[in-house]
């Protein structure tokens, strides 16, 4: 490199400034490649925020050492080179590496956690610790007087903050949705090879144009079907990775990030699911008929519309799911063509802070995987829910929890019946409950009598439903925005489950 100060300078602030934004894009991306192997739990994030930190710790000490040995630029340019090398084999390891571990430890308690924790560890040691030796290293480099060494040290490490919000912000916003993670991952590759190059003189180009030619190639399938199925279509948002899957029977289903559980299903035959989603078809006559408008939060796949554009044709239905992406493959791939349903793309409560129109039945089907957000199973959601429902109207609530561990479920029944004169849940599947909430004062029996009414195709839904009815008396824990610990309950829930050898997942 040109030994004009000046020039070395302006060379470190941009090696800085990349070099910030792409640990944390590594970050950011490194979460999404995680996600279809282990999803994006709080113990997942903990693993790569935990990994992150520790990583770049060691770089900052590393580089910090390595800068007083080898004062040079070509020497941090060297690393900067080893980074790049790193994360442009991530995208080709990272289905292999995932796979495997995600095979090795299915049998833990926990194997989700110690198999995204060794998984991160694998994938974020090497790139993101040199990553974090660039900024001392780069310090050393620039102070040319000790009396100025406060100001350079301070300037380098806002460029490098600065560059850190340019990589939380960019790959989420800009680059995920548009190339995928793994061309983003290359790209970053590619700019921070690109950025080494001017020391390198006897290797100027060579790695970046190796990685700006795998961003060219084709991105191929990000992860493969169980065995018997097919990938349908798979792609990724700002929010999750989305797969459709065709099983041998023909039908359908939508699956989210690790795919443990699936989002939506549209049978190859006929009309119902043979899963709770059926249980949501045999609310109208609790509500008082078979008109009226219907708002699901959490229209996923279209699996509730579906079956209310075949069985209750006069019911309109409002559709309330965050990812554009979601309802993209459903309308192309899940059958999702009921007449009288509109979709709005927003999270739902916020939806709902803004929209006026009231209710005959508000069916609520959002989950994170393994997760309800939250901010939707709260007792100021609920009172929010309550103020959107015509009188006489139901409420219905998917709570998903393993079998014999109800917890979750006797939460948020104790919450709704802070909002709501009457309460009742009911196991309708081995993975799931439904908790509904009455606008008006009712009784279980009256209930099972509504629903046992019911004949044809519904007859036997409606059966499982009114079958486990039971009504929720009022008290309990009461969730809140202030206080609503639904991560720890689920993962408790799973757990336990897991622990006393649980089969597998539904």
């Amino acid at each position: 490199m040109s030994a004009d100060p000046r020039r070395t300078r302006l060379w470190l602030s941009v090696l800085v400034l990349v070099c910030g934004a792409s640990s944390l894009a590594t970050e950011m991306t490194g979460a999404r490649l995680l996600a279809p192997y282990f999803g994006t739990s709080d113990l997942v994030w903990a693993n790569v925020i935990g990994l992150i930190l520790l990583s770049l710790s060691l770089g900052y000490w590393a580089g910090g050492r390595m800068a007083d040995r080898h004062p040079t630029t070509r020497a941090l340019a060297s690393v900067v080179l080893v980074a790049a090398c790193a994360l442009a084999v991530i995208p080709f390891a990272a289905r292999p590496l995932f796979s495997s571990s995600a095979h090795a430890f299915a049998d833990v308690s926990a194997g989700a956690f110690v198999a995204s924790f060794f998984g991160a560890l694998a994938m974020f040691i090497v790139p993101v610790t040199a990553l974090g030796a660039v900024t001392p290293w780069a310090v050393r480099l620039a102070v040319a007087d000790v009396g100025t060494a406060g100001a350079v040290a301070g300037r380098l490490y806002a460029l490098s903050t600065i560059g850190s919000i340019a990589g939380t912000f960019l790959p989420v916003l800009v680059l995920i949705p548009a190339v995928g993670t793994r061309r983003t991952i290359l790209g970053v590759a590619a700019v921070l090879a690109l950025a080494a190059a001017p020391a390198l003189r006897r290797l100027p180009l060579v790695v970046p144009a190796v990685a700006v030619g795998l961003v060219l190639l084709p991105p191929g399938q990000i992860k493969a079907a169980p065995d018997g199925e097919t990938v349908v279509f798979e792609g990724e948002s700002s929010y999750q990775y989305v797969q459709v899957l065709q099983k041998p029977d023909g039908a359908r289903v939508l699956q989210l990030n690790e795919g443990w559980a699936v989002h939506s299903r549209t049978p190859a035959h006929g009309v119902l699911t043979d899963n709770y989603w059926d249980a949501f078809a045999t609310l109208p006559p609790l509500a008082g008929g078979a008109s009226g408008r219907l708002l699901v939060l959490g229209n996923a796949g279209g699996t509730i519309a579906r079956l209310y554009g075949a069985l209750w044709p006069g019911v309109s239905v409002d559709g309330v799911e965050i990812d554009p992406l979601v309802t993209r493959a459903a309308r192309r791939y899940l059958d999702m063509s009921n007449p009288r349903l509109r979709v709005y793309t927003a999270d739902a409560r916020f939806w709902l802070e803004g929209s006026r129109p009231s209710y005959d039945i508000v069916a609520i089907d959002a989950y994170a995987q393994p997760y309800i957000p939250f901010h939707l199973a709260t007792r100021e959601f609920f009172r929010l829910v309550r103020d959107h429902l015509r009188p006489g109207g139901v409420v219905a609530v998917n709570v998903g929890t393993p079998p014999d561990q109800r917890e979750m479920v006797d939460r948020i029944a104790a919450t709704m019946r802070s909002e709501f004169p009457t309460v009742m849940t009911s196991r309708v599947a081995r993975f799931n409950s439904v908790v509904l909430a009455f606008s008006s004062p009712t009784g279980a029996a009256a209930a099972r009598a509504v629903l046992r009414a019911q004949g044809g195709a519904l007859a036997a839904p409606a059966e499982r439903l009114a079958g486990d009815l039971a009504e929720v008396a009022p008290g309990g824990t009461v969730l809140t925005d202030d206080h609503a610990p639904v991560e720890l309950l689920t993962d408790r829930a799973l757990l336990e489950y897991l622990k006393d050898g649980a089969p597998g997942a539904p």
